[in-house]
């Protein structure tokens, strides 16, 4: 791909590769990076996952964490000579779902908050349409409403690039 600019979405299904091609387009940039972590700590298995995310990013890396307010920690640390990286989108949904949040309206501040900024930013996100139709509602509305920001989030990316078995594939930009 070319310099680091704009939004870049990469989107992608579990153990894709999307993360680590994330921090590899963001550490590549030269700009300063930042990691922006949407996971909130529940349980074990997700205390390792994140352990085995910051070895992998190593010690050079700002890290934010930041469950709810995405838009508000994107206006405060996109500035100049920083490289963002968010992982993930569908995180932050379940969080918003969790926070009982609107999600339409935040997935829209979310986008008036990209195209505000002046640094370039990474989104993660997980492809959820590929799979069966969820046998429950809050699944059904989980696929929903990721599914919905992921095309919004597309739509106004300068880059998008699908993940599958660690192999990117360019989709837009």
């Amino acid at each position: 791909m070319a310099p680091l600019e704009g939004v870049t979405l990469v989107l992608g299904g579990a153990r894709s590769g999307k993360s680590a091609f994330a921090e590899k387009l963001v550490a590549e940039s030269g700009l300063t990076p930042v990691y922006v972590a949407t996971a909130q700590i529940f349980d074990e298995e997700m205390r390792d996952r994140i352990a085995h995310h910051r070895a992998r990013r190593g010690p050079d890396w700002l890290l934010v964490e930041e469950h709810d307010d995405l838009e508000g920690v994107l206006a405060r640390q996109a500035s100049r000579g920083r490289a963002v990286l968010v992982d993930c989108l569908t995180l932050w949904v379940t969080n918003l779902m969790l926070a009982e949040a609107d999600i339409e309206a935040r997935s829209f501040a979310l986008l008036d908050a990209l195209a505000a900024l002046e640094s370039p930013v990474v989104l993660v996100s997980n492809e959820v349409g590929l799979g069966i139709v969820p046998d429950n509602r809050m699944a059904r509305d989980f696929r929903d409403h990721a599914g919905r920001l992921n095309q919004e989030v597309a739509a106004h990316a300068d880059h998008v690039v699908f993940m599958a078995a660690g192999l990117p594939m360019k989709l837009k930009g």
